[in-house]
């Protein structure tokens, strides 16, 4: 469909055991109800039509004959929907074996009927005393006057979206240790279908999600799982209609279990097109020729998108995996600086403290660095500079942070420096320009690497990933240290990385400093502040709110969406909270900036990588700084 989204639906039906004409009725009125609601693949259980349960049943040609007559009913009833792919399961007699077959249907025709590989012959499932395990090799059956490919090497491949690449197995076949769905994708399959009737029993359901889970995240795929439910005999085993759609690792749609409830889920191909094209691990096989392609037509349109989109992609919503990650990120940001110590045997490091969230949020990690190496704290030298724009709050803040935390405090007015510096370059010191700006800026930079020259310590580096993806930094000023423990934690991260700090620190008072600081608006503070004292220069005011840019940043870095697509889902992320005016604005900035400032992101200084997107020049962002944007830019004015 539209910008690459495709709608999926995984259904249960509630069946009678055996009763192949009752279970197409209800099976007819789910894809009815799915079609209404757009989906474009509609995935049954195994054996749907007979039911999983039929036991011995499956040996009487009227039950199979029945299955066949429920399968025709089925594709007629496909006949006038267009677009549509429609998965269900029946046993199918061939050359006098039974087999446990998936059936897929689209507008009045059967695609193809694709084996069980695996049959289990276990305590609870006694398939092999009815089913023969399935084939590799395609061959054509005939049902109904219709030539049908029959086989487990078939893919489903459409015209008009050719990242629409469809495999199919069915339940046991993704327990085995080499299912088939891993062929099926390292020949193309970009989604796999897995048509299932799997019993409940205590905890198998989370045995269940982990592997419909981590097949998508092996194979960079939308796994679509159909599980039986209600209506199965509960003569010995129980079925609760598990349904799930997994997309590249991530869980995105779940049924309830013992409710035969039908999940739909948005699949983003273009996301896992993306994926593949950057992971050179993944590897297409060579004997592409031995699968048989059935090829089909999807109907295209724009939807509204079902799930939400996580506005703050850099942090979970999970309150638990919020606290695990911020405690994974300081320990590797502690571990970075830790090793750089070592290595060149410094015991003393220096940082510009400025009340504001990135130094601080930086001081913390150098706590904990020093503190692992059993460096007195005192060691770090903490260096506030109040300067034109400095407020009462931003510098009691960094004065009480540091004396909290037991560094040295150094405490040097920079006024009179750029004064001085200002009329040596003949510039007006009324004129509130970049110059004036950047003036204060590197002359902290010089104030901080001769303080680490006294000291022989190095300068830790306080600036975020969202500031450097937008150049918010002063080239050969704030931009340049020895050493950047944030250069890959986006704004949106820092906040939630200190306040962790605030609720789990020991330090008397600590917490509360913190907190103040978290409460304070994000400002270089370069301009002067306003008649009662407060910031006059806020960062989000000029370059956009840091929420819109890391939501930007993320997808573009990440899975290098199109300018078009990224507003479409922004738009779904944050509706009710910017209007479609405000999204285009900043996003425009973002792209812009960008661009422009790339050429500050080829010399940054090291420093740790934390997360999947990062921006340093040495393997994570090679971009040619004189790069031109005008074809995001334009795609952006068409909208």
């Amino acid at each position: 469909m539209h910008q690459g989204f495709v709608r999926m639906s995984a259904m249960t039906p509630k069946i009678k055991v055996a009763d192949c004409d009752y279970n197409v009725d209800r099976i007819c009125e789910l894809i009815d109800q799915a079609v209404a609601k757009d989906a474009k693949v509609i995935v049954f259980p195994e054996l749907c039509i007979t039911g999983y349960t039929c036991g011995d049943l499956f040996l009487q040609d009227t039950l199979l004959q029945g299955a066949i007559d429920g399968l025709i009913a089925i594709v007629k009833h496909t006949v006038n929907i267009s677009g549509v792919l429609v998965w269900v399961g029946l046993p199918y007699e061939y050359c006098g074996k039974l087999y446990n077959v998936a059936a897929t249907i689209s507008e009045g025709k059967i695609l193809g009927l694709v084996p069980k590989k695996n049959i289990p012959n276990n305590s609870e499932f006694y398939e092999k005393r009815h089913f023969t395990e399935g084939f590799d090799e395609v061959c054509e059956v005939v049902i109904d006057g219709q030539l049908v490919p029959f086989g487990s090497k078939i893919l489903y491949k459409c015209a008009n979206m050719p990242s629409l690449v469809i495999g199919t197995e069915i339940c046991e076949d993704l327990w085995v240790p080499m299912p088939p769905s891993i062929a099926h994708a390292m020949n193309g399959a970009t989604v796999i279908i897995n048509c299932s009737a799997s019993n409940e029993t205590i905890s198998k359901d989370n045995y269940r999600r982990e592997l419909v889970r981590g097949q998508s995240a092996r194979l960079l795929c939308a796994y679509i799982y159909a599980s039986a439910g209600e209506g199965e005999s509960t003569q010995d085993l129980v079925f609760g209609g598990h349904n799930i759609i997994a997309e590249n690792g991530t869980v995105i749609a779940e049924a309830k279990r013992f409710m035969n409830e039908a999940i739909y889920a948005d699949i983003d191909l273009d996301r896992l097109k993306c994926e593949r094209r950057r992971m050179t691990s993944f590897r297409s096989r060579e004997d592409l020729d031995e699968y048989s392609d059935v090829e089909f037509h999807i109907e295209m349109k724009d939807l509204k998108l079902i799930q939400k989109y996580n506005k703050a992609p850099f942090v979970p919503r999970d309150k638990r995996e919020r606290e695990d990650r911020c405690e994974a990120i300081l320990s590797i940001q502690a571990l970075g600086l830790k090793k750089r110590l070592e290595h060149i045997g410094c015991k003393y490091a220096v940082i510009g403290i400025s009340g504001g969230l990135d130094s601080t949020l930086a001081l913390l990690v150098m706590i904990r660095a020093f503190d692992a190496l059993q460096i007195p704290r005192e060691n770090i030298i903490s260096v506030t500079m109040p300067c034109f724009g400095t407020t009462d709050r931003t510098y009691s803040n960094a004065v009480e942070l540091t004396k909290k935390l037991g560094t040295a405090l150094y405490e040097i007015d920079i006024k009179e420096s750029v004064t001085l510096h200002l009329r040596d370059i003949n510039h007006d010191i009324n004129v509130h320009d970049v110059t004036y700006e950047n003036a204060q800026a590197r002359e902290r930079t010089q104030v901080l690497m001769d303080i680490a020259n006294q000291m022989n310590g190095i300068v830790i580096g306080t600036g975020d990933l969202s500031e450097l993806a937008l150049g918010w930094a002063t080239y050969n000023g704030d931009h340049m240290s020895m050493y950047d423990v944030n250069v890959s934690v986006p704004k949106t991260l820092v906040r939630h990385l200190v306040k962790y700090f605030a609720d789990t620190c020991k330090e008397e008072g600590l917490a509360d400093v913190l907190n103040d600081v978290l409460d304070t608006p994000v400002s270089p503070e370069l301009l002067p502040p306003k008649a009662n004292g407060t910031i006059a220069q806020k960062t989000e005011d000029i370059v956009g709110p840091y929420e819109l840019h890391d939501f930007y940043l993320y997808h573009i870095l990440r899975f290098g969406i199109r300018p078009a697509k990224l507003f479409r889902i922004t738009k779904n992320a944050f509706e009710g909270e910017y209007d479609d005016e405000t999204i285009l604005k900043w996003l425009k900035t973002f792209y812009s900036r960008f661009f422009a400032t790339q050429f500050k992101r080829s010399c940054l200084p090291d420093g740790p990588k934390v997360g999947s997107v990062s921006i340093s020049p040495r393997g994570d962002l090679r971009m040619p700084s004189d790069a031109s944007a005008s074809l995001w830019m334009k795609e952006l004015e068409e909208l």
